[in-house]
């Protein structure tokens, strides 16, 4: 059996694209990519999510800039840290996609392990 990873129902989650097996858009996923979560903090947080999902809804919404523009930087690539070479290892050839999926974070990007990111997140602190 194939698992399609990136599932679009419109009676589930209004019809927004999700990952198969969890209640996470790819708009979610973009949405934490963003903040400067990396895969493995992703994983440690959303236990449901699978390496493999998240490789392809970062690969959905590249083949789809129109819908998900707002996480596009100019040069094409997706917002935020993506899979590090070695973490892409062993995925599908369709998912190395450089810029997209494989885009180790850079230096300072990513929060603080244990910080709240995001636009639930509450004040900071001192606020």
């Amino acid at each position: 059996m194939t698992i399609k990873w990136v599932v679009s129902d419109p009676l589930v989650m209004n019809g927004e694209p999700f990952c198969y097996g969890t209640r996470l858009t790819v708009r979610n996923i973009l949405e934490l990519r963003s903040s400067g979560y990396t895969l493995s903090r992703m994983l440690k947080d959303h236990p449901e999510l699978r390496r493999m999902g998240v490789a392809a809804a970062y690969e959905y919404a590249g083949r789809n800039p129109d819908r998900y523009g707002d996480f596009m930087e100019p040069d094409g690539s997706l917002a935020g840290p993506g899979y590090s070479a070695a973490e892409a290892e062993g995925l599908p050839s369709r998912y190395q996609i450089p810029g997209i999926v494989i885009k180790p974070p850079t230096g300072g990007s990513a929060p603080p392990a244990g910080s709240t990111v995001g636009p639930d997140a509450g004040p900071g602190p001192g606020a």
